[in-house]
């Protein structure tokens, strides 16, 4: 016979419960669920701020709109924060977007799981981003996501726009 063992049990929220909540490092919404977002250390920001400044450059010139850490309903119950998300043509209206950005990146966390990453890129995919990267700075190489998975790339590029960045133009600047 075996001693009683207690099981612990995860409680549900609505996604608008978790839109009311707030957290001391921003959480995510995944069917119910508040999934923790792994933690960014000073190379990560560094890269986030490099991006941002990069598209901000595009910006002045030309209709983009970059957001760091912004929320986004990428499905009735999957509310997911990008490190960064790129509009183009004009600024989202509502305040957490439904409508696919034109680009969503994601900065590996030296705590990110792998097949987390891919669960949240394949999200993205389905959801209609059609510029999904990823910047891996343990490994200093780019990475593009689409339907055929996690594909290294030698820059990250936008054809209609003036936007152009490789792996050493980004990480000589650490």
């Amino acid at each position: 016979m075996l001693p009683f063992q207690q099981v612990a049990t995860k409680t549900q929220i609505r996604a608008e419960d978790y839109l009311r909540m707030t957290f001391e490092h921003d959480a995510e919404f995944v069917h119910g669920d508040i999934v923790e977002r792994p933690m960014p250390d000073k190379t990560h920001a560094r890269i986030q701020f490099l991006l941002t400044f990069q598209f901000g450059q595009v910006a002045q010139v030309q209709t983009l709109y970059p957001y760091t850490e912004f929320r986004l309903k990428v499905a009735p119950d999957i509310y997911r924060i990008p490190d960064l998300t790129v509009y183009a043509g004009s600024p989202p209206l509502e305040e957490v977007p439904s409508e696919p950005p034109l680009i969503v990146i994601e900065i590996v966390s030296k705590d990110e799981r792998y097949s987390e990453l891919t669960l949240k890129l394949e999200e993205y995919r389905q959801w209609g981003v059609p510029n999904i990267w990823v910047i891996d700075p343990n490994t200093r190489r780019f990475a593009s996501y689409n339907e055929l998975g996690l594909q290294n790339v030698s820059s990250l590029s936008l054809t209609d726009y003036s936007f152009q960045l490789t792996p050493a133009e980004l990480f000589s600047q650490l």
